[in-house]
């Protein structure tokens, strides 16, 4: 026990174990909270930088469903958020660096991403399409990079399957400034290629950018050449080959006379577990 004298002259006493408890217990709590933010913010996502598995496993499921819950947002909102804070409106490249300072410092996504980008850039502004088709559009950050590389009066048609995230893409778009150089279309891509000739009058595609389910490239490439939207020298585009994966949509490409492809390697948006590009050329 001990005692202390207040101003007034009145004596109080108190139990030092006490306050040594409450001193500790803060501590630790204090300590703790700060461990779990460097795991978080620091450790772990270094850890996984070079595992393909453990980095979707963080990126795409635990942090995406935490950060969902505490924010009561969407990834893609906060995306949307931090393109209308930090992009100048009406500025395409802005609303890239944008999204790429998000992914990189704040919270990953699975757009094409910086480094994969500079790479569908370079395809884009090789082939120059006049017609452009992207399975998966997501938040809109690959049509914004096709499109402010478009020459004019082309077209680039874009499927999204989830609708609510087609909203988020579509302010995105507008955001960028290029609404006039896109189509997005909701639905499934194999509902919507069937469509592709009767609905928007389109003959066949200069280029098409596969980035939505994995599953769908191989059946959708296949949609896409018996609905005779792919002309001698279409080029196809496919991100994600490696990481997660497109095994059966590369055997096919690579093996079949139909097409000349050739593999870009890269890294997995926005961490250094590889992945690539499959550019594919088709020759009737």
């Amino acid at each position: 026990m001990f005692r202390a004298v207040s101003r007034g002259g009145v004596k109080r006493t108190g139990s030092l174990p006490a306050r040594t408890m409450w001193l500790t217990l803060l501590y630790s709590c204090c300590g703790g909270a700060a461990l779990l933010y460097a795991l978080y913010r620091w450790v772990i996502p270094t850890a996984v930088q070079h595992h393909a598995g453990l980095a979707l496993l963080w990126h795409d499921v635990i942090v995406e469903r935490m950060l969902d819950t505490l924010t009561r947002s969407t990834r893609p909102q906060r995306i949307l958020d931090a393109v209308q804070k930090n992009a100048t409106r009406g500025d395409p490249r802005s609303v890239i660096q944008a999204i790429d300072h998000f992914c990189r410092n704040k919270e990953w996504a699975m757009n094409v991403g910086d480094e994969k980008g500079c790479i569908l850039d370079s395809v884009v502004s090789e082939v120059n399409p006049a017609t452009v088709l992207e399975l998966g559009t997501y938040c809109g950050y690959s049509a914004v990079r096709i499109a402010c590389r478009l020459p004019p009066h082309a077209k680039l048609i874009t499927l999204e399957f989830n609708p609510e995230v087609a909203v988020i893409a579509r302010q995105v778009i507008a955001w960028a400034g290029v609404e006039d150089k896109v189509q997005l279309v909701e639905g499934a891509s194999g509902d919507w290629i069937p469509r592709m000739k009767e609905q928007f009058g389109v003959k066949t595609f200069d280029l098409v950018f596969l980035d939505h389910w994995k599953d769908r490239y191989l059946p959708d490439t296949k949609l896409m050449e018996e609905c005779g939207l792919l002309r001698k020298g279409s080029v196809l585009l496919a991100d994600n080959v490696i990481c997660p994966g497109t095994p059966d949509y590369l055997e096919y490409v690579r093996n079949t006379p139909r097409y000349e492809s050739q593999y870009f390697k890269s890294h997995l948006e926005y961490t250094k577990v590889e992945d690539g590009l499959e550019k594919s050329v088709f020759l009737g």
